[in-house]
């Protein structure tokens, strides 16, 4: 079937081709309801170890914010938007000796030794939240928000971020922000109007923990779908002309869901940033080539293939960093996923930066070897940087 009749189908067939080939690609799992949501009471040996030093990896806590509308009789939330944000503080117990980034979700008979399991849950007041955030600022003032992609519900976004955080061992209580997407495959178009929607809440998030001076640094790390709110949110505080806070974001977006020339002109509106932005991009990522065929076969930034001596060249030119992270073994079977990985190779992941401005050397393109062990720029991941340009 040829280009031309590819974008000839209408977009809900094209949708619909889609979703029925990422379904085929990704299988029948069950996908979790909002009842994990519920904390789950451990026994009392199991408490009392979670609370020792020794098991402090066992625990981890999270932050998140959220404009879905909150689902009063199943205890979570929907994908309908909300008019206010929602706040929340959540414990989970880690599940030991994890070997990859598969979550296992807690069963009526939750088991702390298999599944990730929520502990405390609580709903926080906005100030009583920012309070929180700013307590789990790390020693040099950075904080981390991840933003989620589509296809997404709360509850699976709540669960990767505790996920990443166990792995990465991250410092603190890293903040979720998520948005309203349908948590559908067929979902897609409603998804970028919900991540669009959502550019004010997420730009009052970040303008809430930017006014603090004890923040130094936030990380805006946003997942496929995600990457482009977050775009379009740092875009958004540049046409505000608020200088003040873009100089704190180090801006990371993994298997970025943007079609490149929106990318190009969002580039254009938001101008050179002091850190530059990161882009973790693999050429086979098969979840954008369903995005792609969606869009009328218009290329995804998440897939860029540094190998072109072209986007080597744009790398420089717009002080980006592009890192192909293909290496990396993916969870979900479409290599959409891999961003989940990069938690295992060292804590550092919630700390791209080191505390100072990028120079000129940290842009431009780079491979991540998975089976490296040195410490190296542009990320100080514990796996080599090869292949530098």
């Amino acid at each position: 079937m040829t280009g031309q009749r590819l974008n000839e189908f209408p977009l809900g067939a094209k949708t619909m081709l889609a979703a029925i080939g990422l379904a085929m690609l990704v299988g029948c799992a069950t996908r979790p309801s909002p009842d994990v949501l519920n904390p789950v009471h451990l026994p009392v040996h199991l408490n009392a170890s979670l609370r020792s030093d020794e098991a402090a990896s066992s625990r981890v806590n999270v932050l998140a914010a959220t404009n879905r509308n909150p689902d009063t009789a199943r205890g979570g939330f929907g994908s309908a938007w909300a008019d206010n944000l929602t706040y929340e503080q959540y414990a989970f117990s880690v599940p030991p000796n994890r070997k990859d980034t598969a979550i296992t979700y807690p069963t009526s008979r939750p088991d702390p030794e298999r599944q990730f399991v929520v502990i405390q849950r609580k709903q926080l007041p906005r100030d009583a939240f920012v309070e929180e955030a700013l307590r789990s600022t790390q020693s040099d003032g950075t904080v981390g928000i991840f933003v989620h992609g589509y296809n997404y519900s709360y509850q699976e976004a709540l669960f990767r971020t505790a996920q990443i955080a166990a792995d990465a061992n991250i410092p603190g209580s890293p903040i979720l922000f998520s948005w309203p997407s349908a948590a559908a495959v067929a979902g897609y178009v409603a998804d970028r109007d919900a991540a669009l929607s959502s550019r004010s809440d997420l730009d009052s998030l970040v303008t809430s923990l930017s006014a603090s001076g004890k923040v130094k640094r936030i990380i805006l790390f946003g997942h496929s779908m995600g990457g482009f709110l977050v775009m379009e949110t740092v875009r958004q505080l540049k046409l505000q002309h608020r200088d003040d806070i873009i100089d704190k974001l180090a801006v990371i977006l993994a298997a970025p869901d943007i079609d490149i020339d929106v990318f190009r002109s969002q580039l254009k509106d938001i101008g050179r940033m002091p850190i530059p932005i990161s882009l973790l991009v693999s050429k086979d990522d098969r979840a954008l080539v369903a995005s792609s065929f969606i869009a009328g076969e218009r290329a995804r930034v998440g897939r860029l293939d540094i190998d072109d001596p072209v986007i080597r060249e744009a790398a420089l030119k717009e002080r980006l960093r592009v890192i192909d992270i293909t290496s990396i073994q993916a969870s979900d079977g479409l290599g959409h996923d891999r961003y989940a990985s990069l938690a295992k190779f060292g804590a550092q992941l919630a700390s791209f930066e080191s505390g100072r401005r990028s120079s000129a050397g940290d842009v431009g393109a780079y491979v991540f070897d998975a089976a490296g062990a040195a410490v190296a720029s542009p990320f100080r991941l514990a796996g080599r940087v090869v292949g530098s340009q």
